[in-house]
Parts: structure tokens; sequence; C-alpha cells
């Protein structure tokens, strides 16, 4: 698989990663052994980007990947864990990301994962005025220096969040959601993350499933599936299920994108292949629940660059059916 930097970490990470949110919660249940097929499929199809949280499953996504790296050293070496942290914050007001709680949520990821050393710890998605305080980002500097995490970086819902982030000089990645259903990073977020070498980590790749091409206007998800309880924003921010797109408007306008795909190519790896075409990005991290999704994912990377016809198409059906919903929120 392709290897690109991400951003100021001084690592290099294949172009398709694995988003670990499915393997903790809020997707349906999976069990062990299926969340262990998952990490193992892509592991072996060249995935080396690994996201995950403390809160995914309240720390199950981490315990199972610590795991599964402890059985697996010689995929240890080369594999990079990105981990988040601040959602655990209860209320999640600014004031709770402080020197102390920072400590106490790396240190329970350390334990979690089963390292000395955090590979990359983003702060997740934190209220506004926290990308903006001088003292979290000496916090964080603090715990590079202790050897606490490796490296730091942000994940955000806003774009201007992102260039809040981008501007500080030891921020190393931005995480920020990136599809064919949202192009507003590509205007100013991802020249300011190339101009200043931070990576960026494109996450709800497939718009939580919409970009796979396999829903219509009845499909149904389970009552623990944030696609079912979290449609108007009731449990977190909107944007960050089905991109902020009202459904049946997502499902229509991936039918258009679907038509788009090049001949023996899936609709989610057309989409995934999308975003890596995107310059500026380091990885894109489709989740997966199965083995076989995962294997899927990670063949997008094996796609030919996309032609400037199909650029075009997609920005076309995104002018036409998506932007009225999303461009200005997010």
């Amino acid at each position: 698989m392709e290897t690109r930097a991400l951003g100021r970490t001084g690592r290099q990470v294949g172009v398709v990663g694995l988003g670990c949110w499915q393997l903790g919660a809020d997707w349906g249940q999976v069990e062990e052994k299926d969340a262990v097929a998952v990490l193992e499929a892509a592991v072996e199809s060249g995935v080396t980007f690994l996201d995950t949280a403390d809160v995914y499953g309240d720390g199950r996504s981490e315990t199972l990947i610590g795991a599964f790296l402890r059985e697996r050293p010689d995929v240890a070496e080369r594999v990079t864990v990105a981990t988040k942290m601040g959602r655990r914050a209860n209320p999640h007001v600014p004031d709770e990301y402080s020197a102390a709680n920072f400590r106490a949520w790396a240190d329970r990821s350390r334990t979690n994962l089963g390292v000395d050393t955090l590979d990359l710890v983003q702060l997740h998605c934190p209220p506004t005025p926290v990308y903006s305080s001088d003292a979290v980002y000496d916090a964080l500097d603090a715990l590079v220096a202790d050897g606490t995490l490796a490296a730091y970086g942000v994940s955000v819902e806003t774009c201007d969040e992102a260039l809040t982030a981008i501007a500080r000089p030891n921020v190393a990645t931005v995480q920020i959601i990136l599809n064919a259903f949202r192009l507003k990073p590509l205007e100013r977020v991802l020249p300011a993350a190339r101009a200043a070498g931070v990576g960026i980590i494109a996450r709800v790749p497939l718009a939580s499933g919409l970009l796979s091409g396999k829903y219509d206007e009845t499909t149904t998800f389970g009552a623990d599936d944030h696609r079912t309880y979290n449609r108007h924003g009731e449990a977190f921010d909107v944007g960050e299920t089905f991109s902020g797109v009202p459904f049946d408007v997502g499902v229509a306008a991936a039918r258009e994108v679907a038509a788009l795909a090049p001949a023996g190519a899936t609709t989610a790896a057309f989409a995934l292949r999308w975003i890596v075409d995107q310059p500026g990005v380091s990885v894109v991290i489709p989740g997966a629940r199965n083995a076989d999704q995962a294997r899927a994912n990670a063949a997008a990377a094996d796609l030919a660059p996309l032609d400037a016809a199909a650029l075009d198409a997609v920005r076309g059906i995104y002018d036409a059916r998506v932007r009225s919903h999303v461009h200005d929120r997010w």
C-alpha cells in the first residue's frame, strides 16, 4: 500500500487505515472474535494506521487493539495507533481539558493499549474554546516531553477549529470529516495543513455507510446504532452521523456517486479513492464490522487515481444535492 507522512509525527502510514469505533460501540454489537478478525484482515491488507478513542465502548476498542498487538509483535512494530481523549469529561466543558485530566486519561489509554508511550493522542472534538487555549497546548507539550505521548493532534467538527489548531507549532495532525458529501475542508483546511506540514486524517469517509451504496430509503438500523439514535444530534454532533446529511438526501446522492464507480470497483472503494486523491490527505480511516469489509476498504488503495471528470462529477453531485444541507454548518 502507498504510504504517506503522518504530518509532524515523523511516521509513515498506509493511505487507508482502520477506524476502530465499530470495535467499541455505537454501531451495533461486534463480537470479540469478529473484532479480532477485522484487525487481522486490515493489517494483512497493508493497513498500518489504527484510529481509536478512550470512549469507544468505554475502552473496549483500545483494549482489543492492545491485546491484538501484544499477540502480534511483528505487526505492532509497523503499526501506528492513534487514540483520542476528552470525551470522558462530564460535563463536557473547556475547564475539564486540564493537565491533570490529560494525565489521567492518557494513563488509562496506556493501560488499555499496553504501552508506555502513546503513538498519537488527539483531543476528541472538544468545545471550541479549547483549541485556542495556551494552557491546553502547554499541558500536551509536557506529556510529550516526559514520554507519555510521542505526538498529539486534534479531532475537530468544524473547519474553523481545524485552522485554529493548524496554527499551533506542535499539532501533528488534524482529524476531520472529509468525504464526497463534505467538501468544505478542501477550500482552506487541506491547503493550510499542507503548508504547515500537518497531517490530515479523514474520518467518516463513507458518511456512516451512505457511500457504500448499499442503503435505500427503507433501510433501518438497530436501536444501539448511532445511525438510529443520533440522526438529529441527540447524543453528539449530528455531523458525525451520515455527515449531517438527511438520510433520504444521502441515499439519493449516493446512487449518483455509485454510477461514477469504474467497472469492477465498489461504490465504497470509489468514495475512499476520492479522498485519497485529495492533496494533503495523509490517511483515510473507514471502519469495518467484519473482515470482508476491512479487506474491501483496504483495496481502495489499489484503485488508479481518479481522473478530472470523476472528480468534477463528485463536486457536481455535492453542489446539486448536498451543499445546502452541510456547507455552512461545519
